[in-house]
This record gives C-alpha cells, sequence and structure tokens, in this order.
C-alpha cells in the first residue's frame, strides 16, 4: 500500500494535471500608487506605469533601442582595460561580480555605445545600465564614455548620453576616480569640435558621475521624479540634522533651482531630442569649421556672427574704440549712499530726491 500512496498515485496525478510555473516578473508593482502592471504592458509602454506615470528604470540596450530609427543601431567597440589592476576583494571577489554582472546584462560593463539615425540625422548615443554593478563608473565604463564622444568628434554628429549610476567604482580605487577628469578632458574634444552634447539624466545619476561629465552638457534633460544628486538625501539629512524639502534632489526640485533645462516624459524624449539636434546641427559647417577670431580671441560660446555685421566699419583692421560716457558724482556706486537709503526706507522717513542734471549737461 505504501508503494502504491507514494509512487503510483503521484505520477498517475501528474499525468492528469499539469502545473505551469509563473515567472517572477509577471506582474510588477508601482511603487507610488500600488498598481499591479502586466509586465509586457509595461514594457511596451516604455516602463511607465499608465495610471501614475511612474518612470521604472531601463537597461541601456532598451534606451538606444526607444532612441534610434527602427531600434537599429551600431555597437561601437570599447577599448579592453584590466579586470582587476588592484586584485580587490571584500565579500567576494571582484572578478566574480564582474561576472554576475556581465551574465545578467548581457554587457560588457555599465556603458554601452551605439551609433545610428534619430529621425534621419546621425547620432552617437552612450546608455548606462544601473543593473551593472549600479551603473557605476569604472576603467571600462570610462573608456566606452571616452571612446563615444571621440567616435562623434570623428563623425561630427552630436553626442547623447542617458546617465544612470550610483557613482565611481571602490572596486577599482584612484583608477575609478581618475575616470572623472578624463572624461571631463573628451567633452572638452567635444566643445572644440563644436559639437551638441545632450545629458538625459535618469534615476539615479549620483556621485562621480554627476560630478563629472553628466552635468557638463550643453543641454541637461531629466526624466521625471529622477533623483539626481552627489551625496543622497539621506546622508544630507542625517549630516545637517534638518529635515529635507519634499522632492529634494528630485528632477522637478532641480529644475525649479535651474540645475536642469527641463523636465520631459519618456514618451516625449525621442523627439526632444531629435528637436534639439537638429537644432543644434541647423548649420552644417557649425562643426567644420573652426573658431572664428574676433577681437584677438576665438569666439567659442553660442553661433559665429560676422563682424560686418557688428562693425559699422567693415573690414577695418584697427580696433574699434569706444569711449567711456562720463557719469557724475551723484551717479555713482557708493555703497553709503545705498545704506542710508535703505535705512530711511525702513524707518519710513521720505527720500530725498536725487539731484537733476543741469540742463545742457
Amino acid at each position: 500500500m505504501n508503494w502504491i500512496n507514494n509512487v503510483v498515485r503521484p505520477k498517475i496525478r501528474s499525468f492528469l494535471t499539469t502545473k505551469r510555473e509563473v515567472p517572477d516578473n509577471l506582474w510588477v508593482k508601482c511603487p507610488e500608487s500600488g498598481q499591479m502592471v502586466f509586465y509586457k504592458d509595461l514594457e511596451a509602454n516604455q516602463f511607465v506605469v499608465p495610471g501614475s506615470n511612474y518612470h521604472f528604470r531601463m537597461g541601456a540596450d532598451a534606451r538606444l533601442k526607444h532612441l534610434f530609427d527602427g531600434g537599429e543601431y551600431t555597437k561601437y567597440p570599447v577599448p579592453s582595460v584590466p579586470l582587476d589592476p588592484l586584485k580587490f576583494r571584500d565579500g567576494r571577489r571582484y572578478t566574480d561580480r564582474l561576472k554576475d554582472a556581465k551574465s545578467e546584462t548581457q554587457l560588457d560593463d555599465a556603458v554601452l555605445i551605439g551609433e545610428g539615425t534619430l529621425d534621419g540625422q546621425e547620432v552617437v548615443a552612450a546608455a548606462q545600465d544601473f543593473r551593472f554593478m549600479g551603473g557605476s563608473l569604472g576603467m571600462a565604463a570610462g573608456e566606452a564614455v571616452i571612446a563615444g564622444m571621440l567616435r562623434a568628434v570623428e563623425k561630427k554628429t552630436p553626442f547623447i548620453l542617458f546617465a544612470a549610476s550610483g557613482g565611481a567604482r571602490m572596486q577599482e580605487g584612484i583608477l575609478s576616480l581618475m575616470q572623472m577628469p578624463r572624461t571631463t578632458i573628451a567633452v572638452q574634444r567635444l566643445r572644440e569640435a563644436r559639437l551638441p552634447y545632450i545629458v538625459v539624466l535618469t534615476d539615479p545619476t549620483t556621485g562621480g558621475v554627476t560630478a563629472s561629465y553628466a552635468m557638463l552638457g550643453d543641454i541637461h534633460i531629466a526624466e521625471p521624479g529622477a533623483l539626481i544628486c552627489f551625496a543622497g538625501p539621506r546622508v544630507i539629512q542625517q549630516t545637517i540634522r534638518e529635515q529635507l524639502p519634499d522632492g529634494f534632489q528630485r528632477a522637478e526640485y532641480l529644475l525649479e533651482h535651474g540645475m536642469v533645462d527641463m523636465v520631459v516624459h519618456r514618451h516625449h524624449l525621442r523627439e526632444t531630442l531629435s528637436r534639439l539636434c537638429r537644432l543644434l546641427m541647423a548649420n552644417k559647417a557649425f562643426a567644420k569649421e573652426k573658431a572664428k577670431a574676433f577681437n584677438g580671441h576665438p569666439y567659442m560660446n553660442g553661433a559665429q556672427v560676422d563682424r560686418a555685421i557688428i562693425d559699422p566699419r567693415g573690414d577695418a583692421e584697427d580696433e574699434i574704440v569706444v569711449e567711456a560716457e562720463p557719469v557724475g558724482e551723484d551717479e555713482r556706486f557708493d555703497p553709503s549712499r545705498i545704506a542710508k537709503r535703505q535705512k530711511a526706507k525702513r524707518e519710513g522717513e521720505p527720500e530725498s530726491p536725487r539731484p537733476q542734471p543741469e540742463d545742457g549737461a
């Protein structure tokens, strides 16, 4: 009887009933509203919750597919770097962490470089993947960012960066921190070539990435609700021991305080980037001609202006000398006079009238 109960009946039951395994990510819960969303619907909606418009994090490959025409792009190869130069080990070996991250994300490192077309115009783009060790900036990630910028300089195209990082990679120590000035020099190469550098700040962009190339763009776009900072709000609150305002260091808060140029919904991000690239690359000579010299110095910022437009003498080689307009003593800046005027205003005394210039003066 034991053989029948333990062997025969379970086999018969297994033949008659079929057990389906449910994937772990079949349903996703919105952190803000608690809404349950089917994963396929969330993926089709660019990982934006339909009801609350909460923006989930996206992988680097998905970022580039949604950016380029038809989702097709060419992956740009990145120079190889030593895997574990410091032989670092904490709870696990650094090499083991790299293997797990590569198998999980199918990426060589935290930054993916792609080149293709955006509404018909050539563009080079880089996307950081937060799944790869928190999108941390190591030697390989630094080399990828630099290689992407130099590729944009070579092709004379705009460079778009999707930033998502937890900061420098501690397993590489000072070698990781050295990527901050190296990438800054690569940004300068873009500026010397007069090519647009557009940064899209996603959730989260923190640490050494924020302190280097992520905040050096010509235009900074942030996704709604993205955390953008150097030190996180929890660290700051524990340091100053004061309650921080609501939405501190979020994209909307930084927009109000002038740290970013615009906050754009993910559904409108592609058309916004396309419009900005066309606007900044409207003049094809923008990226090919060297900066012209005005008054003996190269004019680097903004569009180049023909001197004949602003010089009434045309091609005169002598410098224009503008005589300073004479200013009376009463009109000069005097801190003591300003302090007296403010004190009189506080005390409610009538302000003494300013002396008017004499006729013909």
